[in-house]
Parts: structure tokens; sequence; C-alpha cells
């Protein structure tokens, strides 16, 4: 049980140690880079375990409180099910590449100003997020995960770095206040912080009526973070502007944390068991839904009128972040799947995306595709890229088609069987959006890779060291989709226990009593 702390921990003291070794830039990246393949071997183990053990669970101060009707769990819980090790591995995936990348990819004076250190407490508050069992502690990863975000974010100190960070400062400041608030209102109502024990007594609350509006909240600011629309605004200007190792990590795990919350909470806190399984409490579904439909258009819709090569994959976050949130509005096991298969796709060939930007922006100095072009005469470069663009775009054979159309059946098997408008709708969105999604990535391909040279030369740089972490998670994704069984299998197994909750909430409060 206490391998679920350790993904925390090993990041922790490692980030720790790289602190007194500020003058030591090459033992800063090797500690670095052997502490984020430890901990990406324990998140490893750990999914393994859980997937023959069950969900596994660390009480770090194992106290109650009993006065004859509560036995409330109020010690630090830490509790990984299958979900939430899925998430830890997707994060040491991109971290180990975006850290190799690093090396040619971030100047020696960032990495002399505490780089290393900043990235494990980044790692720290992320993993932290995905196994805490208590919605405070969350908050609390929640801030450790800003707080070394906003350093990274300006790290270098050029102005748009730092117009950049208090923009994305002040809206996630904004957003930490109202989750504490909200968060203060459910322990108001239900007298709990532990979110089995949460769980358990929500449908007590004394004031039923206000239990919907707090969920619209929370998924609100987990929304800031996920960049649902209208939600988005902090992000085209913050993956602009910082080093492409940052923006391959930033763009491929942080919007997932906050996909991930709204999950837990949605399947685990927000629902009831109408006997026929759980439901989610309404209005939530169809919020979800329409959130779903304009995330993905509006997105899509912003990428192909950017020209900046990073602005066209930052609306791309938000916009395949879209169907994520469609998995979840769907609501059905088969949709929650296709999901988490989605999320597995989509973390890993963005990432990749970013990383290949920071290169061909190394290589002709210009981050405009109108002034690129001629990038196809780098062999592994360009078909690395155009690997990336046609499994987003959902091209088969590769992992994109497969997440797509796991997502798109599930939606068509829920509205056949429902007779529900709403999702028929949506669904068609998702097939729009991706074709608009091939569109507008084509069009980077047409005008950076295929198009004339437009810039006077392509520099002579070393780039050559930054391929194999591209080629890695390229690598990775392409395995998903010509071997895409086992993943699918793992995806519908940890669908089925977010679908029954009871797993969950007996795992950690039989362990607390």
């Amino acid at each position: 049980m206490n391998l679920v702390f350790l993904p925390i921990l090993l990041p922790l003291f490692a980030a720790i140690v790289l602190l007194l070794l500020r003058d030591r830039l090459q033992a800063q990246r090797v500690v670095a880079l052997i502490s984020a393949i430890a901990t990406y071997a324990l998140s490893i183990t750990l999914l393994l375990i859980v997937r023959s053990d069950g969900i596994q669970v660390c009480h770090q101060g194992n106290w109650g409180v009993r006065d004859g009707f509560w036995d409330i769990p109020i010690g630090i819980t830490l509790v990984a099910d299958l979900f939430s090790c899925i998430m830890v591995c997707i994060a040491m995936t991109l971290a180990v590449a975006a850290l190799f990348y690093s090396f040619c990819g971030v100047d020696e004076e960032r990495q002399r100003f505490y780089f290393y250190p900043l990235f494990l407490f980044q790692i720290v508050g992320i993993n932290g997020a995905f196994l805490t069992g208590d919605i405070f502690n969350l908050f609390v990863f929640f801030e450790v995960m800003l707080i070394a975000s906003y350093a990274l974010i300006s790290l270098g100190g050029e102005r748009r770095q730092l117009e950049a960070t208090v923009k994305y400062m002040t809206i996630n400041l904004l957003a930490s206040t109202l989750l504490v608030g909200t968060i203060a209102m459910l322990y108001g109502q239900l007298g709990t912080l532990n979110m089995a024990d949460m769980a358990l007594r929500i449908g007590e609350a004394p004031d039923q009526g206000m239990i919907t509006p707090i969920a619209v909240l929370l998924i609100m600011v987990f929304g800031i973070k996920a960049a649902l629309f209208g939600l988005w605004f902090w992000m085209p200007g913050t993956y602009s502007v910082i080093p492409a190792a940052v923006a391959g990590f930033f763009g491929g795990v942080m919007a997932e944390v906050g996909v991930y919350c709204i999950f837990r909470v949605c399947t685990l806190m927000f629902v009831s068991d109408d006997g026929d399984g759980l439901a989610m409490f309404s209005p939530l579904g169809t919020i979800l839904l329409v959130a779903a439909g304009l995330t993905m258009f509006i997105g899509v819709l912003g990428a192909a009128a950017q020209t900046n090569f990073r602005g066209i994959l930052t609306y791309h976050i938000s916009s395949q972040v879209g169907y994520l949130i469609l998995g979840l509005g769907i609501f059905t096991a088969a949709s929650i799947s296709a999901a988490i298969f989605y999320t597995i796709h989509y973390t890993l060939c963005k990432s990749s995306l970013f990383l290949s930007a920071g290169v061909a922006e190394k290589l002709t100095g210009r981050n405009d595709i109108r002034e690129m072009g001629g990038l196809v005469s780098h062999p592994w470069v360009a078909v690395l890229f155009l690997i990336g663009i046609l499994s987003l775009s959902g091209l088969p054979p590769l992992s994109g088609f497969w997440a797509k159309f796991l997502l798109i059946k599930a939606g068509f098997e829920m509205a056949f069987d429902g007779n529900d408008v709403l999702v028929y709708v949506i669904v068609g969105v998702a097939l729009v959006t991706s074709l608009l999604t091939l569109y507008s990535m084509t069009k980077i391909w047409q005008k950076a890779y295929w198009g004339k040279p437009h810039h006077k030369h392509v520099a002579n740089v070393s780039y050559k060291a930054m391929l194999p972490s591209i080629a890695f998670l390229v690598i990775i994704g392409v395995v998903m989709g010509l071997g895409a069984e086992p993943f699918m299998d793992l995806c519908t197994e940890a669908a089925d226990q977010l679908m029954d909750r009871q797993q969950y909430i007996t795992a950690v409060l039989e362990g607390s009593r």
C-alpha cells in the first residue's frame, strides 16, 4: 500500500536534492531523468498491482472521529484505482520524454535557474492530484502544480512570458478561490472531505437543492484547467511563449488533470443508483454534452483560423478535450472506456506535436507557418510530425481512429437506446470536428513542411538529440493503433471500476475503520 505514496515522494525528494545542485547542470540533468524514469517504473508497477489485486489505499495518519453517528476518516488518504494509475502512467510517460527533450530544447540559462527542480515539483502536484482521495488535498496538490507552473512559464523573464504569467496567475488564483469556497460548501453539507465518505453521504445532505449547484461550480473550476469552452482564455497566450519542452508536457497533461477531476467527482459523488446502474444528477449530463459540443467545434474553428504553429496546436488541446467530456456526458460504461482510451491517445499525440513544433521553430527560427516551409527536407522531422497529425485527425489504423470510433459508436448506441436527440447532435458535431481537425493540421503540413522555404536558410542547429523524445511518444501511439485490443481491455476495466463506485468506497472506508 505504501507504493501508492512513492510516485509523489520520489520526485519530491529529487526536487529538493536538485535545489542544492544549481551550479552542477549535468548532475541536475542526470538526477532529474533518473528520478523521472524511476517514478515511471513505479507507476507501471502500481498499475499492474491494482489491476491484479484491486484498488490500493494508503492512509497517512489513520485517524477517525466517532460520536455514535459519524466515523469520519480524517487522515490523508491516497487511493490508486485503475483510472488514476493510468493517468499517472501517462503523466510520467510525457515527463520522461519532455525531460530528455529539454537537454537540447531548453537553453542553459533557463536550465540553471531551477528548471529541473521546478519540473519535478510540477510532477509532485500532478501525481498527487491523480492519487489523492481527499478533496481538500486535491486543492493542495492543485496549488503545488500551479505554483510550479507559474515559475516554469515565467522562466527566462521575457516580456511576453511575464505578461502570460500574470494572466495565467490571475485566472488560476480566482479559480483556486472558487475551488476552496466550493469545497467549504461541500464540507458544510456533508461534514467530511474524504471523497469516498462524501459519495456515501451525499444522498443524506441536509439541503439537497445545493448539491447540483455545487457540482456545476466544481465542473467550472476544473473546466478552467481542462480548457472547456468559455474557460480557455488563459491558454493561447501561454503555450506560445514557453519552451517547447514545457509546452509539450503542459499540452499533454495539464488539461488532463482538469478532465480527471471532472470524471472523478461526476462518477463518484454526483451520481445516484436508479436500479439499472449509475445515473448522473440532472441536469449535469446535459450541461456536459453541450459543453463538449461547443468545446470541440469552437476549438477546432480557432485552430483553423490560426497561422502560428503552436497557436494551432493550442486550440486543438481544447477541441480534443471536448471528445473526452463527450464520453462522460454520454455516461455509459462503453463511452467512459472510450474516453479513457482517447485520453491516452490524445495526450501522447498532442505532446509529440508540441515537441515537433519546437524542432520546427529551432530549424527555421520562425513560429508562423507562412514563414516556414521546406521542413520535409529533414525526413525524420517530417515523418514523426506526419504520423502525429494523421493520428490526431483519426485516420486508420492509428490510435486516433480507434479512439474516435469507440467514442462515436458508444454515442450512437446510447442515443439509439434512449432516443436522445441531443446525443445524436453532439456526435454529429464530433464527426464534423474530426474533418476540420484534418484540415487545420494539413494546413501546417502544406505550409511548414511541404511548402517552399520562406526563410533565408535552414538554421545550422543541432536538433537530432530532440528527435528520440518525439519518436518515443509516436511509437507508443502507433503500437496503440496496431495493437489496440490490450489497451481497450485495460480501459474497459478502468471504466467498469468507475461505474461501480462501491468498489472505491469500500476500499477506502474499510481501510480507515
